[in-house]
């Protein structure tokens, strides 16, 4: 299993930036601002994939971030030609542990790079 990088401050062409937004897509700090700064986050886009970007929504609760990480999965599932870089998502302002996050990525194609911090919940 590959492990995203700490901080990510450039991409590769085939490279995408998967991060924690909010449904609203306002992207004022953390990784939601690096995404939207360097690799084509579209502000109020809480969803999806924009640019070398692919924002996951994380505060809009546990239920509705599941259903995202279970797109996410699909999504990075039939783009095998891109390598996804997924962030904490969660694990930050919308203030769930890896523990709860890691599990809802369960499937995730080898693709996708995951912080050091979900490898022991997936």
């Amino acid at each position: 299993m590959e492990i995203t990088p700490d901080v990510v401050v450039t991409l590769r062409p085939d490279e995408v930036f998967v991060f924690g937004s909010n449904a609203a897509g306002r992207h004022g700090g953390g990784a939601a601002r690096i995404a939207h700064e360097r690799f084509g986050a579209v502000w109020g886009e809480g969803h999806g994939h924009h640019g070398q970007s692919y924002a996951i929504d994380t505060m809009s609760g546990l239920d509705v971030l599941a259903r995202e990480a279970r797109a996410f999965v699909d999504f990075a599932t039939e783009h095998p030609g891109l390598r996804f870089l997924l962030t904490p998502v969660g694990c930050g302002i919308a203030g769930y542990t890896p523990e709860q996050i890691a599990p809802l990525f369960a499937g995730l194609p080898g693709n996708v790079a995951v912080p050091s911090s979900f490898v022991p919940h997936l």
